[in-house]
């Protein structure tokens, strides 16, 4: 394990079932990812790509190995300490968009916050913090638009301001352009690497 990194995984496997119904979906799995570095996770489908994003993501636990994040070894962590991280230095982006139909732009950019049971951010600085990030990427005049009075790329634009909201160490993307064009899709790797 290199001190540095912020993955590091050494020796990941995931088995899924028991006996001779056991299913291995990773097996022996070695990655260093450094502060800054872009990585891609590619492979057929049924390669273990998703195993391995809901492992990074610490949505899940190997069955064996080793996973530190940022120095911290979430390898067997419990279902509240992980949520705990997860909304302390993760943030997702999905191809789905996944925001909430019935809340505004704003109001989804603000659940991260409000779902920190360490109440890091609360009150005005909550509402200045979304309103910040959704500027952040172009949509801070449609904060009050739902969903559905959004293109897909303004969707997913909102999808990005409420992953970077509170400012995490490692951002995942599963797939975050792949219902786009692809003018819209080059501004949207643009947010990554700004």
């Amino acid at each position: 394990m290199t001190g540095d990194a912020l993955i590091d995984l050494e020796r990941i496997t995931k088995t899924y079932g028991q006996g001779t119904a056991a299913f291995q979906a990773l097996k022996g799995v070695d990655l260093s990812i450094a502060q800054g570095e872009f990585a891609a996770i590619m492979g057929a489908s049924g390669s273990g790509k998703s195993t391995m994003m809901n492992i990074l993501g610490c949505l899940d636990r190997p069955t064996k190995g080793s996973y530190l994040l940022d120095g911290i070894d979430v390898s067997h962590l419990g279902r509240d300490a992980r949520a705990d991280i997860r909304n302390a230095k993760i943030g997702f982006v999905f191809q789905g968009f996944n925001l909430l139909s019935r809340t505004s732009a704003l109001e989804n950019v603000e659940l991260p916050m409000m779902y920190d049971r360490q109440h890091r951010v609360t009150g005005r600085k909550l509402r200045q913090q979304a309103m910040e990030a959704l500027t952040i990427v172009g949509l801070g005049k449609r904060f009050d638009h739902h969903p559905n009075q959004l293109s897909g790329g303004q969707q997913q634009r909102v999808a990005i301001a409420r992953a970077l909201v509170n400012q995490p160490t490692l951002l995942l993307a599963d797939e975050p352009t792949g219902n786009l064009d692809s003018r819209t899709s080059i501004e949207i790797m643009g947010f990554f690497s700004g």
